[in-house]
């Protein structure tokens, strides 16, 4: 377990869902709760950032920068991943009209302690589309914006947060089923050694009869 983990509930918990319908069609239904994870960094949004924040570490960075809308739940969580894991964040936010109270959203990123720049739509649209901070220095638009000041020792983590981290993390959602059906495996393999000990003790037993 890496050291961003300490606070979450991971693996998430995998409960089952019992309903007449399920029992008469002899099947079995689980629900994976990921939205338990954390109150503010849960699901897919967790998965994605995971290896994203482990490379920054890794890399010695120490701010984050990424792209969303004034209703982003990405924006939301590197947010709050900012504020527990202790990366300054910077989100270049779509709609140049817009301010830190347009939204709930950006309200909570502020509190978070994210900076957000408020770019024009049609320059967001170009800026999202680049990874590489260094590709991202070097492009004219971010002149137009306080940005440059925000780019040392900074990760770009894509708008969405989809990249190779994010399969990776995500990959461990496969992972955590798959262990979760090998113990459910044990469980009912334990259970049937019970059940055949206590069979052939009541068997014994009537021999003595």
């Amino acid at each position: 377990m890496s050291e961003f983990e300490k606070i979450l509930n991971l693996p998430s918990p995998i409960q089952e869902i019992f309903e007449p319908l399920f029992e008469e069609k002899k099947i079995r239904v689980f629900v994976k709760s990921d939205d338990l994870i954390h109150a503010e960094i849960s699901g897919n949004k967790w998965r994605k950032l995971k290896y994203n924040l482990l490379k920054a570490n890794e890399l010695g960075k120490k701010s984050i920068l990424t792209f969303g809308g004034a209703f982003s739940n990405h924006i939301y969580a590197v947010a709050a991943a900012g504020k527990h894991f202790g990366f300054e964040t910077i989100g270049i936010i779509r709609g140049d009209e817009l301010n830190e109270n347009s939204s709930k959203t950006l309200k909570f990123a502020s509190d978070c302690g994210m900076k957000l720049i408020f770019v024009s739509r049609n320059d967001f649209r170009v800026l999202r589309e680049i990874q590489n901070i260094d590709d991202f220095k070097k492009n004219e638009l971010i002149d137009k914006y306080p940005i440059p000041q925000y780019l040392n020792n900074t990760i770009i983590i894509p708008e969405g947060g989809t990249n190779d981290f994010a399969l990776k993390g995500g990959y461990e959602l496969v992972d955590e089923i798959i262990e979760f059906k090998k113990e459910e495996y044990k469980i009912e393999q334990q259970k049937i050694q019970k059940r055949v000990k206590f069979e052939n003790k009541v068997k014994e037993a009537k021999k003595l009869l």
